[in-house]
C-alpha cells in the first residue's frame, strides 16, 4: 500500500495491507531482505529525518507500529484515533502527524517519547497529510469534503481549507515549498496548489482514480499512480 526510502538511499519499505507487514527492500540488490510484523491492515509508512525509526498506521487497530530500521523490530505501538490512514513527520524529526479517518481528526506524537500530544479537528474523512519543507504548515486531503485542510503547526488548528477536485486522496508538496499537488479520485485530476494564497491555480488531467503523488527531488516531475488504469502519469512542474 505504502512506500518511504530512507534518507541514506539504500533502503525501501513497503506496506503490505493483507499481511500485516512491512517488507524491508535492498536497493542495492532489488530483493526483500526482512519481513517485520506491525498491525492489521497497515496503509501508511514513513521514516524519520535520521533514519533510524519507521512510522506505520495500522487502519484496523487504530495504532501506530513504530519500527527501529536498525533491528527491524516494532520497538512501541502508539495509539491514535479511529482509522489512521496517512502519516507525515515533520523536517525537524520531532512530531509526527496522523490523519484518522473516520474520526475526523489529525493525532499529533511527540516521537522523542512516543506519546499522543495533540488531537486537531477540522477535517473530514482525512486521507493523506503532507508538511511543507519549512515544517510550518500540514496539508490533509479530505476525501469526504473534497478539501484540503491547511493546519499551522505552531498553534495545531486549521488555518484554511480549499476546495479542490472530488474525492481527493493523495498530496505532495514540491521541493520549494511553493506548491502542492492533490490527486482527486473521482474526478481523474491532480489539483495543483499555490501555497502562498491557498488558491487551486490549475488542474491538471491524470489516468483513471489518481491516487498517489510523489515529486522528484529537482521539483521538475510528479508522478501519479491511477489506480483503476494502473498507470503512472508523469507531469512535467515546469
Amino acid at each position: 500500500f505504502g512506500v518511504a526510502i530512507n534518507p541514506a538511499g539504500t533502503f525501501a519499505y513497503v506496506v503490505n495491507n493483507f499481511s500485516g507487514t512491512v517488507s524491508k527492500i535492498d536497493l542495492a540488490s532489488d530483493t526483500v531482505v526482512a519481513t517485520i510484523t506491525v498491525g492489521r491492515s497497515p496503509k501508511s509508512v514513513a521514516i524519520n529525518p535520521a533514519g533510524t525509526f519507521a512510522y506505520v498506521t495500522n487502519l484496523s487497530r487504530g495504532t501506530v507500529s513504530k519500527i527501529d530500521l536498525a533491528s527491524d523490530t516494532v520497538v512501541a505501538t502508539i495509539s491514535v484515533g479511529s482509522v489512521p490512514w496517512g502519516v507525515a513527520i515533520n523536517p525537524a524529526g520531532t512530531f509526527a502527524y496522523f490523519t484518522n479517518n473516520e474520526s475526523n481528526t489529525v493525532s499529533k506524537i511527540n516521537l522523542a517519547t512516543d506519546t499522543f500530544v495533540a488531537t486537531i479537528t477540522g477535517v473530514r474523512g482525512a486521507t493523506a497529510v503532507a508538511i511543507n519543507p519549512a515544517g510550518t504548515f500540514a496539508y490533509v486531503t479530505n476525501y469526504e469534503s473534497n478539501s484540503v485542510s491547511k493546519i499551522d503547526l505552531a498553534s495545531d488548528t486549521v488555518v484554511a481549507t480549499i476546495t479542490v477536485g472530488w474525492e481527493p486522496f493523495g498530496v505532495a508538496i514540491n521541493p520549494a515549498g511553493t506548491f502542492a499537488y492533490v490527486t482527486n479520485f473521482a474526478s481523474n485530476t491532480v489539483s495543483k496548489i499555490d501555497l502562498a494564497s491557498d488558491t487551486v491555480v490549475a488542474t491538471i488531467a491524470a489516468g483513471t482514480n489518481p491516487y498517489g503523488v510523489a515529486i522528484n527531488s529537482a521539483g521538475t516531475f510528479a508522478y501519479v499512480a491511477n489506480n483503476s488504469s494502473t498507470t503512472v502519469s508523469k507531469i512535467n512542474l515546469a
